[in-house]
């Protein structure tokens, strides 16, 4: 993690969480891992960059279908749980702050998948930036995140303190749909497919409960060009 940035507070927040994270009922999180399963994303033979990848959760999944995991997380307890969890060759887990630069040459990874982390990031432009450099051409960025419409009604990443029992919620920040695409597009991607999720067993009138944006990362110009 950089110096700079060290310990921030949503770190601390996931590490006070991290005991009981896999344990507590959370709609969001559930619906978020059927998301991903349910994009067909081609992961088979290549090399994936997980942000934010908590627990492993994801990554256990990822595992199973990938060449090759690099999972970034800058919560040291959410990590252990996710070292505990995935013991593979295939997987390296790092401590890392996803807001300074990535720990990874240019054009190094052929999938970056963000689950429900950019609401914790301010600034999102930065990431989608790493995103497009650490892509080969042709590589895909799939990010899943609370949809803002339920943020604007209130919802928000929570969860009971274990130590003093008291309800906390993490640090977030509002990202319109747009500012999602838009940055994408302005750090070279292609839009794929743009979702909005709701519960199953919700109505067709309810909020939806997640949004997700795959997007494609268009072929860097020759030089010269």
């Amino acid at each position: 993690m950089s110096s700079s940035q060290d310990k921030p507070e949503i770190a601390t927040a996931y590490d006070r969480w991290a005991a009981t994270y896999d344990d507590d009922f959370n709609r969001t999180r559930e619906l978020a891992a059927e998301v991903l399963r349910q994009r067909g994303l081609s992961l088979a033979g290549r090399d994936v960059l997980e942000i934010g990848c908590g627990t492993g959760r994801n990554t256990e999944w990822l595992d199973e279908r990938a060449s090759s995991v690099l999972a970034l997380d800058f919560s040291e307890g959410m990590l252990g749980r996710a070292r505990a969890r995935v013991r593979s060759p295939r997987v390296r887990f790092v401590q890392h702050d996803i807001r300074a630069s990535w720990p990874l040459a240019e054009a190094s990874s052929d999938v970056v998948i963000a689950m429900l982390v950019l609401e914790h990031i301010e600034h999102v432009d930065a990431v989608f930036a790493e995103a497009a450099r650490v892509l080969r051409a042709g590589g895909e960025l799939f990010l899943c995140e609370l949809h803002p419409v339920r943020q604007m009604r209130g919802g928000q990443a929570n969860f009971v303190n274990p130590e003093t029992g008291e309800p906390e919620r993490v640090t977030a920040f509002l990202h319109d749909v747009s500012e999602y695409v838009n940055a994408g597009l302005g750090a070279g991607f292609e839009l794929v497919h743009l979702g909005e999720w709701r519960d199953a067993e919700a109505l067709r009138s309810d909020l939806p409960r997640l949004l997700s944006v795959q997007l494609r990362r268009m072929a860097r110009p020759s030089p010269g060009a």
